[in-house]
């Protein structure tokens, strides 16, 4: 295939949702991301793991668009995104993706109705009563009663409960991609596999894409269809969780045993009957 700026690009299939192809990126003469291949299909969910300074939040940005890829090719949803410029394009592109930050990134100093609101009153023409009304439903369809939790402010909040608040504001625009920031980052293991369900249970009720930034084996084993392994802004390894242990890469198999966890144990969400791992 032909290379450089005017080779033709391919569209990728219609079920693959978010495709990198050869991404770098640079901050001037440091190269966070080295060539990155990575597709995420549609209705699965993709776990980028790797750990400090592997690239993962840079990666992050690039595809929801907050950031510009220094070379490569990024489609979003069958459309190549690295060509657009305007503010107003781009921000068409972000709104399919609903993004749910490490600790929900809820602001303090508003109620819960107003923080779900937000993505509405920024990107929509609602009238104050229709985007009540439909905060009040999101929150009703993730299990809080909104009459209880809408006045409340986000410190009055159990963790549980600003998680789910956290993802009724990302799936107000209805997005088709969930990403996922470090989402089981400082909790304790009951309290992941808990958000390790969420995460799950989002992907089949509402039909999205689920992308997950993580340094968490546990959680990747749980719930990836896709494992990614990023080390030095490459990727190592991808493919199902069980291809990091069963794979090629010494590196990628030495990460796991790096992590101390067992993943023989570890209980799918993904799998028919959630079955344990059998070799």
């Amino acid at each position: 295939m032909a290379e450089g700026p005017d080779a033709p690009r391919h569209p990728p299939g219609r079920d693959e949702i978010v495709v990198l192809r050869q991404v770098k990126k640079a901050f001037g003469d440091q190269e966070v991301l080295r060539g990155i291949d990575l597709v995420a299909s549609r209705g699965e969910t993709t776990v980028i793991i790797g750990g400090s300074g592997a690239g993962k939040t840079t990666l992050l940005r690039l595809i929801v668009a907050l950031e510009r890829a220094t070379s490569g090719e990024i489609w979003i949803d069958g459309e190549e995104v690295t060509a657009l410029r305007s503010e107003r394009e781009l921000n068409r592109i972000r709104r399919k993706f609903g993004v749910v930050y490490q600790y929900a990134a809820l602001l303090d100093s508003i109620s819960v109705l107003e923080n779900v609101a937000f993505p509405l009153v920024e990107h929509t023409k609602l009238s104050k009563k229709e985007i009540k009304e439909r905060v009040m439903e999101k929150l009703r369809v993730l299990d809080l009663d909104p009459d209880v939790v809408a006045p409340k402010f986000p410190a009055e909040l159990s963790g549980g409960m600003r998680k789910r608040v956290g993802l009724a504001r990302a799936l107000m625009l209805e997005p088709p991609i969930l990403v996922y920031d470090e989402p089981t980052s400082g909790l304790d293991p009951p309290t992941s596999r808990i958000v390790d369900d969420m995460i799950d249970e989002m992907r089949v009720r509402f039909g999205v894409t689920s992308v997950v930034i993580s340094h968490d084996i546990a959680s990747c084993f749980r719930i990836a269809h896709q494992a990614v392994l990023l080390i030095q802004g490459k990727v190592e390894a991808h493919g199902p969780p069980d291809s990091l242990v069963d794979g090629g890469s010494e590196v990628a198999k030495e990460f796991v045993r790096n992590s101390g966890v067992d993943v023989e144990t570890v209980t799918r969400v993904t799998a028919p009957g959630s079955a344990p791992r059998s070799r």
